[in-house]
């Protein structure tokens, strides 16, 4: 892997929870697929509480009964090889959304936590 800094490109894919492609969280099948496709990388950030376009507000509070909470699937890498992922989103996200943000990466060290950078 080579280190990214720079000018790059954000993806952002909003979706629920709950959502599912063929019987695995939505989720987590993005995140393999950029795996698969050799990204620099992607998190997934789950959130506390939000509402999309069916206007339901759904919230992790204890006396809530919603538990299909927003899902934010974060990647960031150049812009050409960002593009060359989206139709792979294409077939998954039916219900969600994709944002992509230019944004700067100021520092980049690839490998485990706590690793020397080589």
């Amino acid at each position: 892997m080579t280190r990214l800094t720079g000018t790059a490109l954000r993806l952002t894919v909003l979706v629920g929870e709950n959502d599912t492609w063929q019987h695995r969280p939505l989720y987590s099948e993005i995140v393999h697929r950029a795996h698969a496709a050799g990204l620099a990388g992607a998190s997934v950030f789950r959130g506390i509480e939000g509402f999309g376009a069916s206007s339901l507000v759904h919230t992790s509070r204890l006396l809530s009964l919603s538990e299909d909470l927003p899902v934010a699937v974060v990647v960031v890498d150049t812009e050409e090889r960002v593009r060359a992922f989206l139709p792979e989103l294409d077939a998954l996200v039916t219900d969600g959304l994709v944002l992509l943000d230019h944004c700067e990466v100021v520092r980049h060290v690839p490998g485990a936590p706590g690793e020397e950078p080589r």
